[in-house]
């Protein structure tokens, strides 16, 4: 896999209460796999990383969301953890990060409660979507399809649901991003945010 992504560079999204697992181990592998990458935050500073209910590592953030030009990046992946998809989706700068990628056709890569904030961006609408289960609902409701798989792609989006499936997740994700843009890639209909 080393050197599939060279010359490419990689948004991790991120904010407090992320789920550690999956913002290390996915941002390992695309990193194994020759990408650059770097951690926006909704601030400055560091973010705390958790181990399901359990304070874990903090990690430092490269830039804030705010500060971020989606232009500067081939892809996005958005780790889970609820406080994190909660934090990301209230937060206008996140949700206009994450709807410029669609809107530019480059892949994103959700996981577990990140697809918080492709609800909130309206990605999803006419999409099929996997995520951890309790969003199935949110999915539904934003017009998407929910689906109980391990990693899901549907144009350039990849979703999975929980810690246990971030080997396939992280897969596709580096495939994807090899791929890169996705000229017919739905654009965002219906975003909360302006």
């Amino acid at each position: 896999m080393a050197g599939k992504l060279e010359g490419r560079k990689i948004a991790f999204l991120a904010a407090d209460g992320v789920e550690q697992v999956e913002l290390v181990e996915p941002r390992k592998a695309i990193e194994e796999a020759g990408a650059t990458t770097e951690l926006i935050g909704l601030e400055d500073g560091e973010i705390q990383g958790f181990d399901h209910l359990d304070h874990a590592d903090t990690f430092k953030v490269d830039k804030a969301v705010k500060d971020a030009d989606p232009a500067d990046y081939d892809g996005l992946v958005i780790p889970g953890g609820v406080a994190n998809g909660d934090f990301l989706r209230a937060d206008e700068d996140a949700v206009r990060f994450t709807a410029a990628f669609a809107e530019a056709g480059k892949p994103i890569a959700s996981i577990c409660h990140g697809p918080w904030v492709l609800v909130e961006a309206g990605i999803v609408k006419g999409r099929t979507i996997t995520s951890f289960p309790s969003l199935r609902t949110d999915v539904r409701n934003a017009g998407g399809t929910w689906v109980d798989e391990e990693v899901h792609v549907d144009q350039g989006l990849v979703t999975s649901r929980k810690p246990d499936d971030i080997p396939a997740f992280s897969a596709k994700a580096i495939e994807e991003f090899c791929e890169g843009r996705h000229e017919d890639m739905p654009q965002p209909a219906g975003a909360t945010t302006a």
